[in-house]
């Protein structure tokens, strides 16, 4: 069945008039009678009844006319959708974040983009930077914002923001009140750490910096996520080196300080946004214009 002859039929119940219906349709009668007499002989049943009084509709032909609007405006309902996919104007995306980015302005920027893109849907995981780039790699994420500069081949990258780390301190502790602390006074002491599978970076980057102070740490406590690392200082159990935005989460019990008294260059916390080089989506486009936006900002 065409939905050509679906819409000449329906042309031809509104009208019941053959000269009209080819009129409203643009078209010559020829071949509006040929579709009609197509489309019946698909149907298997006389839709009209032609006599000198005109043109009526049978029994069949008024079961149809429902069922027939119904499958050419979900036709164009289709169309329209496909049309809006292709402009990245509906769809879905599937982004990944580590957790710290809800303390860096993500939750601003994803309100924002569904206000300006209201039929594009945004489905979030909360993954840790080595599961997202295997996630990216196999097609599983859109686009994922990670803390790594261990990007793998096939794979591109902006920047969305850098935090200085802060010491991170039980609120009880004796420096907890200093206006900053050098790794050199925390030698000793338990450190809490997110774990290296988790964030290889970042693990040892934290450790090189009490290394290259010649300030060797107590037990050294290895956590899934930057939070968890939070809270154990919270509850006195360690101290620790943390990106600044941690503190917006207002983990009672916990204080920070800023750091100084370093060797090296004081360790920042980058944030990137990744997507696979040469992924052809429209919405993926948009989004990573909002991204670049906020960036710039």
């Amino acid at each position: 069945m065409e939905l050509r002859h679906l819409r000449y039929f329906l042309a031809l119940a509104d009208e019941l008039h053959f000269g009209r219906a080819a009129q409203r349709l643009a078209i010559s009668q020829p071949p509006l009678t040929v579709a009609i007499q197509q489309l019946e002989a698909e149907v298997g049943a006389p839709l009209f009844l032609r006599n000198s009084r005109g043109v009526q509709l049978t029994a069949a032909g008024l079961a149809l006319v429902p069922r027939a609007r119904a499958l050419i405006n979900k036709a164009g309902e289709a169309l329209r959708e496909a049309r809006d996919v292709a402009a990245g104007q509906a769809g879905r995306l599937i982004i990944g974040f580590a957790g710290t980015m809800l303390y860096r302005g993500l939750p601003r920027m994803l309100l924002a983009f569904q206000a300006e893109h209201p039929r594009l849907a945004l489905n979030l995981r909360e993954l840790g930077s080595s599961e997202q780039l295997v996630d990216l790699l196999h097609g599983r994420l859109h686009a994922g914002f990670v803390h790594t500069t261990r990007v793998p081949a096939g794979l591109s990258q902006l920047l969305v923001s850098s935090q200085p780390f802060m010491a991170c301190l039980p609120a009880g502790h004796a420096l907890a009140r200093r206006r900053a602390v050098a790794p050199a006074h925390l030698a000793g002491q338990p450190l809490a750490v997110v774990s290296r599978a988790v964030s290889p970076d970042y693990h040892e980057r934290i450790l090189a910096v009490f290394g290259e102070a010649g300030a060797a740490t107590g037990p050294v406590h290895e956590l899934q996520h930057w939070l968890s690392v939070v809270s154990l200082v919270a509850q006195g159990l360690a101290v620790a080196l943390v990106p600044a935005a941690l503190k917006q989460a207002g983990i009672a019990g916990a204080a920070f300080v800023p750091l100084a008294g370093l060797a090296g260059e004081p360790p920042r916390y980058d944030t990137h946004c990744l997507w696979k080089t040469g992924a052809d989506q429209p919405a993926l486009a948009l989004f990573l214009r909002a991204v670049a936006d906020v960036a710039r900002g």
